[in-house]
């Protein structure tokens, strides 16, 4: 694409284009790829088909939400940093906006009794909906790993390793996932041809993983482990958020994390958004705002320095290895987040719209949205009918 081309698309179209994609961009990243992929490719011809493939294999080697990168990555092409910034404002707000009118009702000091209901069904989704998003990453996963022996049973570790930590250590995740791609880089690099490098910008995130804060340092800094450091973005946020959300910080409680969770899959837009949820029950909406810009700096910072590097990111065999160790232990982490959502939840039948939703997900394969919304349904008909609702 030429640059004559690019300066045709003006920063008015961005900001309704990618704001229409962020109002019906229902079901996560594969809805946001097609929608972005429909816009740009097929229906304008903005960009090659090529490029952008190569802009998805790209963002998909960076921490953070993928689509929402890819997202701006394409306003970046269009019309250079002013475009990333309208583009990727635009793709964020509509959900940003839903989410925070779903948080100031769902989670009301004292909510209404079909609040609850609705909360509490939707949150017995949740763990349902992890294992799905964790299991149907694996094939792709394993296809990467090739035919030789080593590398499959370094893969079967690594995703072992992964369930063990998103079960049991929460927000120490990250630093499973960083030890993890670094032992595969050690693992695949020549050292002959290649001496080290860089080994401190790798790690840096490790060091800076230990520190502490408090108030709302403690929120920005839940805030920038997501957006920063949460090397397969979805999902793997939920077990670095929900220790320091739940036990440390006592911002929610394990009842009200499973509802901002379910929140965060329920309106369009990435699921990074759940963290909007998490900074307002810190603090209102300026904790909910706080948390957003967060956590989604990174990711405009990796374009808008970055972009013009990509073709280097692809062809660079320490982030490919990387990425393979980090990576295999993401999806691993996602499924074992399951457990410590279930074990969160605290009413008997609860428990039975888990099982429906694992069978609707897992078993039949069907949509996320639905599962929730359905889910949700059958809680408010449960505590109106005089069972117990989670407080």
């Amino acid at each position: 694409m030429t640059a004559t081309s690019a300066a045709r698309v003006s920063l008015p179209t961005i900001a309704r284009e990618w704001g229409r994609i962020g109002v019906t961009g229902f079901g996560g990243p594969p809805a946001h790829i097609a929608l972005l992929r429909a816009l740009c490719v097929e229906k304008t011809a903005w960009i090659e088909a090529k490029e952008f493939e190569d802009g998805i294999a790209a963002t998909n080697l960076l921490p953070g939400p993928a689509s929402t990168q890819l997202a701006i990555f394409c306003a970046w092409r269009l019309r250079g940093p002013a475009g990333a910034l309208v583009g990727g404002v635009c793709f964020i707000a509509p959900g940003l906006v839903m989410i925070l009118i779903l948080s100031a009702l769902f989670l009301l000091a004292h909510p209404p009794l079909w609040i609850l209901g609705a909360a509490a069904g939707a949150g017995a989704a949740v763990p349902a909906i992890a294992l799905h998003a964790g299991i149907g990453l694996i094939p792709a996963s394993w296809k990467r790993t090739g035919l030789r022996r080593a590398p499959r049973i370094r893969w079967i570790v690594y995703l072992g390793i992964g369930v063990i930590a998103g079960a049991t250590i929460g927000s120490y995740l990250v630093l499973v996932l960083l030890a993890l791609g670094l032992i595969e880089v050690i693992v695949q690099r020549d050292w002959r041809e290649h001496p080290p490098r860089g080994a401190t910008s790798l790690l840096l995130p490790v060091l800076l993983s230990a520190a502490g804060a408090s108030g709302l340092a403690a929120l920005a800094w839940v805030a920038l482990k997501v957006g920063a450091l949460s090397y397969g973005g979805g999902f793997v946020i939920i077990p670095l958020m929900q220790h320091d959300a739940v036990v440390a910080e006592h911002w929610m409680t394990n009842a009200q994390f499973l509802n901002a969770v379910a929140l965060g899959q329920v309106t369009p837009g990435p699921v990074v958004l759940t963290v909007a949820a998490v900074g307002y029950a810190a603090a209102g909406i300026g904790g909910a705002l706080l948390a957003t810009v967060v956590a989604f700096a990174p990711s405009f910072a990796f374009i808008l320095l970055g972009a013009r590097h990509f073709d280097r990111l692809r062809d660079n065999a320490a982030i490919q290895a990387f990425l393979s160790g980090a990576g295999t232990a993401v999806i691993g982490a996602i499924i074992g987040s399951s457990v410590p959502l279930g074990l969160a939840l605290s009413q008997w039948w609860q428990l039975g719209v888990l099982a429906a939703a694992l069978i609707w997900l897992v078993a039949l394969r069907r949509g996320v949205v639905t599962a929730i919304v359905v889910a949700a349904a059958v809680g408010v008909i449960a505590v109106l009918l005089g069972a117990p609702a989670p407080h």
